[in-house]
């Protein structure tokens, strides 16, 4: 139900925030919600200016599908503070930018520069809920508290009210964004109104989430995870094998070119 007095709110998702992680959530009627990427900053006290949620997110691919999901399930939040020390490697909270400013390609985020910027757990329907429903504030490598907590009051005072959807939730299932609260999808057609597709993470507008669905979240998280540490394991493995063989060829053009060297002296000494 919208409020009476100020800007328009609305209900978010049953249980919100239902993705467990590493932040803290304050009144789901703010329009903010603060990611301090790779810093532990004092949650307490950007919630006590008023955010909604304040956590760290360290990774470009899962870490922010979880953000993606607390935002779009609750249609109060306006505004996204991305602050916090930058993570090596991930680079997340450039690629939380990218992905607000130019979507997906083939599942991959455009023009992030970090090393496994995939998202694949979400429908394209809510990326670009996402990106409609929240403004970035970049505020990458700030740690001031003060300035941060600033921020969210300079948010609070242009809130726009809630956005005009309902909450959407990831659900298991076809990986279509449902077309009211509560529904489901009979993609046989067989007429008996259960979804009937291979199931996948996707999206829903839905009033709630059941336990089904966040098991089978957690299990497809939990396999990424191993594919993505595979695929990491093989870099790695192959900068290290690069490594080694740039050290044995430069050691064999050394014992070259001093056995020409001490050939060439001896060939000066020869009367």
């Amino acid at each position: 139900m919208a409020d009476t007095n100020g800007p328009a709110k609305v209900s978010a998702a049953h249980g919100w925030p239902m993705i467990k992680g590493e932040y803290h959530a304050g009144s789901d009627r703010s329009c903010v919600a603060v990611v301090t990427c790779g810093s532990h900053l004092d949650d307490a006290a950007i919630l006590e200016a008023g955010a909604a949620i304040s956590g760290s997110c360290k990774t470009e691919n899962l870490g922010i599908e979880k953000l993606v999901i607390h935002i779009v399930s609750n249609p109060n939040i306006r505004f996204l503070i991305v602050t916090g020390t930058e993570v090596k490697g991930h680079i997340t909270g450039e690629a939380i930018l990218m992905l607000h400013k130019n979507g997906v390609s083939d599942n991959r985020i455009v023009g992030a520069k970090g090393a496994i910027p995939y998202i694949e757990n979400l429908d394209p329907a809510a990326i670009e809920r996402f990106r409609e429903q929240v403004e970035c504030i970049d505020l990458i490598n700030v740690e001031d508290i003060g300035r941060i907590t600033q921020a969210v009051r300079d948010c609070i005072a242009q809130d726009p009210g809630a956005f005009p959807g309902e909450p959407i939730l990831p659900r298991a299932g076809g990986g279509e964004t449902g077309s009211a609260a509560g529904s489901d999808s009979d993609t046989a057609g067989d007429g008996d109104g259960t979804d009937d597709a291979t199931p996948g993470i996707g999206t829903g507008i839905v009033s709630g989430v059941s336990e089904e669905d966040v098991v089978f979240l957690r299990l497809k998280a939990a396999e990424n995870n191993i594919s993505r540490i595979g695929e990491l394991n093989k870099f790695k493995a192959g900068i290290h094998s690069g490594k080694i063989e740039g050290f044995v060829i430069g050691f064999v053009f050394m014992m070259i070119l001093t056995a020409l060297l001490i050939y060439g002296v001896s060939l000066l000494r020869i009367p």
